[in-house]
């Protein structure tokens, strides 16, 4: 069978290639062509247009990058007919797949959307677009399921890939012997980094005896970081994140999954997040959650402190590290907290479970189009 695939983002990469091995798995003379990363490139995907040309954040920045954006639109197309799959998956990267999504079914194609758009959270009416133009929502959130069911939409929830991941990864010892070690995660992107980065490194001079890791973005260069880098007690590492993790005494984190693959390490953190003045003003005209972090929403309280725009100051930051390394109730309530998000997350193996969905569609269009044939 034939899938092309559309990830735009670090994380989608990382689910794609986990997705692929295990379609393979059930489908081995597969061919996976699409839009990704290095780590589907290393499970055979050909990569056709890399993430490093598709991350736009914020309303200001897309428009900043229309012209741009449109482009990949015509690009997607004119390869998705030339390739003629069986199968479109779209993997999150919302603004882009399901527009993507909605042509593919319009030309006959099977669509499978893995990792759900946030649209409880807002734009709620692109419900009716997944209805009509998503033949499969593959959810990895466990709320997700009783959302869309409001809307008399059958999806699937396969389990969190983030925590199947991560349960593997606890198993290999980190390959960084320091200790006292506080992990700045500001982000994949070059506006996250310049806006947020200088706030926690301005933090964390208080702590002098701890050893600060920033974790580079697998997706962006050294130079991004080297304006940050002038104190010789500030390391930066790539691809090594979840080492850093697994030795990390505490984490400061931007919001996004990095906050849920700090807490199923164990790490105490600190959500942190700064958006364009205009883009989050606008957000917040729409949005209709309380939080912004994964750990928050799936529990439904404030488990983890969120600091947001204007609350994202260096006193703040102070205050909540001080909590989290001498407070023992907020200690002990972080850990309970973290221990009931795992139990959540595991449904048992999230990307074999993908994979079963998607190769069954792949079945399916092809019987349809043998019967046509006939």
């Amino acid at each position: 069978m034939k899938y092309f695939i559309i990830a735009g983002e670090a994380s989608g990469d990382l689910h794609g290639s986990n997705l692929v091995t295990e379609l393979l798995n059930q489908d081995p003379h597969a061919t996976c062509v699409g839009w990704g990363g290095n780590k589907m490139k290393a499970v055979g995907v050909d990569i056709l247009k890399p993430i490093t040309e598709l991350a736009f954040m914020g309303f200001v920045e897309v428009l900043m990058n229309l012209t741009s954006i449109l482009k990949n639109f015509t690009t997607c197309k004119e390869q998705i007919t030339n390739f003629e799959p069986d199968v479109v998956i779209l993997i999150d990267y919302p603004g882009f797949n399901l527009r993507m999504a909605t042509w593919a079914k319009k030309q006959g194609y099977k669509t499978a959307y893995y990792i759900s758009p946030t649209i409880w959270a807002w734009k709620e009416n692109r419900v009716h677009t997944i209805k009509k133009y998503v033949d499969r929502m593959i959810c990895i959130l466990p709320f997700e399921k009783a959302f869309y069911a409001k809307w008399n939409y059958t999806v699937d929830y396969v389990g969190n890939p983030t925590a199947e991941v991560i349960a593997k990864e606890k198993l290999i010892p980190s390959s960084i012997q320091e200790k006292k070690i506080i992990a700045l995660l500001p982000g994949s992107r070059k506006q996250e980094i310049n806006k947020m980065l200088p706030i926690m490194l301005e933090a964390i001079r208080a702590y002098p005896d701890y050893k600060v890791i920033i974790a580079q973005a697998p997706n962006l260069q050294k130079d991004v970081y080297a304006p940050f880098l002038q104190n010789d007690a500030v390391s930066l590492l790539q691809h090594k994140t979840y080492d850093i993790l697994k030795v990390a005494s505490l984490a400061l984190v931007t919001s996004g999954t990095a906050t849920l693959e700090t807490a199923l390490f164990g790490v105490s953190q600190v959500v942190c997040y700064i958006a364009n003045p205009i883009s989050y003003a606008i957000a917040k005209q729409f949005v209709k959650v309380k939080y912004i972090s994964l750990i928050n929403l799936i529990l439904n309280k404030e488990s983890v402190k969120e600091l947001i725009q204007a609350d994202l100051t260096v006193e703040a930051l102070q205050q909540e590290i001080n909590l989290l390394m001498h407070d023992e109730k907020r200690k002990t309530n972080l850990a309970n907290d973290y221990k009931a998000l795992e139990g959540v997350l595991h449904e048992g193996n999230a990307s074999e479970n993908v994979a079963k969905i998607i190769y069954g569609l792949a079945l399916d269009q092809s019987n349809q189009q043998n019967n046509q044939g006939n």
